[in-house]
């Protein structure tokens, strides 16, 4: 007699614990939470031990990440462009000398040049300056690129040569000299109360983010139901859809609890012929210019990656470069337009910083390079190519100019501060190869 009990087969997989079962189905990024865990456990850490050393907690209040939010747009906007860099296994030393370079351009077009034609004040003046930045930094990183791709110098060289020649070139451009005060409709890209959209555009900032989110999740639902993949679970789409909305929301509530300080308020109340009651006037900061700058990257850039033929090459070349070659991309048209891009973004982040300090100085940008490829790496981005994300890149800078920011508010000097930076930069690549290592 046939024994007709099934057995179970070898194929079927173990039971899954909750945890797991919750990874899979929902596909989140296990690195990404890692990251979000770690930023977390800094933000805390440094609030309690202000708290119980320095006499209160001033880290996790709306001023201080307020602040840190701008202070994190800059080195962000460029990270996201290093990460390119270093998918397609290069390195750009450079990027710091380049932003200051473009912002001393900027400066002595719109303080000594343009006035003179157009007349002081002219409304087109930060627009001209802004382009001229942006496009300087697109030509230097062709340059670079072009160095690289067809002169076939190292891009470790050809980058730590620019690093010394263009913080050289700025230097003689600008004789020394601060270039100062910039277009007042400039500075306000830099953030600051007058730079800031307020509470209601930023209710409205953190609507349009809402709508995106549940765009995102319907849209990618239907597009597994074109080409057969396998849908999420609904209790997984709603759960991304509910977290990303109240992360959109928190960010919106977070900004607008911010207010302007008292002496900013009396002059604006002033100026506009407003009564401020007893109890005070309460006029929210809402989001800053530079953190919609950096957001607005950070989407394009995405959007480059995921959603486009470049963004596939990249991924390719990083992946293995001669197999690249072999199927037809152009590696070396592909190196000039990453480091052109990079130059732009490098452009782009010299506006943010030099409209911040409302001038242009030699030292603007300095070290700026360190901590660009510290936010990649940290980031996720592989040294050894063909691995990284946007999201991750300005996750890392958010966690660099978080440590710094908390370092400074406890008291550390720069020496420490030099000391924790490396050690978590090294820290970061050890991760990196270890997590590496357990995917093989």
């Amino acid at each position: 007699m046939t024994d007709q009990t099934t057995q179970p087969s070898s194929s079927t997989p173990a039971k899954e614990g909750v945890v797991a079962r919750f990874f899979r189905e929902t596909e989140l990024d296990t690195r990404l939470l890692g990251m979000l865990g770690a930023l977390a456990l800094i933000w805390i850490g440094f609030h309690f031990y202000g708290q119980m050393f320095r006499g209160g907690g001033f880290f996790l209040t709306p001023r201080n990440l307020w602040n840190l939010s701008v202070q994190t747009a800059s080195i962000g906007i460029m990270a996201t462009g290093m990460v390119l860099v270093i998918i397609t296994r290069h390195i750009d030393l450079s990027v710091g000398s380049v932003l200051g370079f473009c912002a001393i351009i900027m400066g002595v077009v719109q303080v000594n040049v343009l006035p003179q034609y157009l007349g002081l004040g002219h409304p087109v003046i930060w627009i001209i300056a802004v382009l001229v930045g942006i496009v300087c930094g697109t030509f230097i990183g062709a340059f670079h690129g072009a160095l690289i791709a067809y002169g076939k110098i190292p891009a470790f060289i050809v980058t730590l040569g620019g690093l010394l020649v263009w913080r050289g070139a700025a230097f003689l451009v600008a004789r020394g000299e601060t270039i100062s005060p910039v277009d007042p409709t400039f500075a306000l890209l830099g953030g600051g109360p007058y730079g800031a959209i307020g509470s209601t555009g930023s209710w409205i900032v953190g609507l349009l983010g809402c709508a995106a989110v549940l765009g995102l999740v319907v849209l990618g639902r239907r597009k597994r139901r074109i080409f057969h993949i396998t849908q999420r679970p609904v209790w997984a789409e709603s759960f991304i859809a509910v977290v990303g909305c109240g992360a959109v929301i928190g960010a919106v509530m977070l900004v607008n609890a911010y207010p302007w300080p008292r002496g900013i308020v009396r002059r604006y109340a002033a100026a506009n012929e407003i009564e401020i009651p007893a109890e005070g006037l309460f006029i929210s900061h809402g989001f800053a210019i530079p953190v919609l700058i950096l957001v607005a990257v950070a989407i394009f850039m995405t959007i480059l990656m995921s959603r486009s033929r470049f963004g596939r090459y990249v991924y390719a070349i990083g992946g293995n470069p001669e197999a690249a070659e072999l199927a037809g991309i152009n590696t070396r048209w592909m190196t000039v337009k990453i480091f052109a891009l990079m130059g732009a973004l490098a452009g782009l982040s010299a506006v943010v910083a030099s409209a911040r300090l409302g001038s242009a100085t030699n030292a603007l940008g300095t070290l700026d390079e360190l901590y660009v490829i510290a936010a990649a790496v940290i980031g996720g981005t592989s040294l050894a190519g063909g691995v990284g994300t946007i999201y991750g890149a300005i996750l890392g800078a958010l966690v660099m100019q978080s440590l710094q920011t908390g370092m400074v508010l406890i008291g550390f000097d720069a020496a420490m501060q030099q000391i924790v930076v490396g050690s978590v930069l090294v820290l970061a690549v050890y991760l990196d190869i270890l997590y590496r290592r357990k995917s093989k």
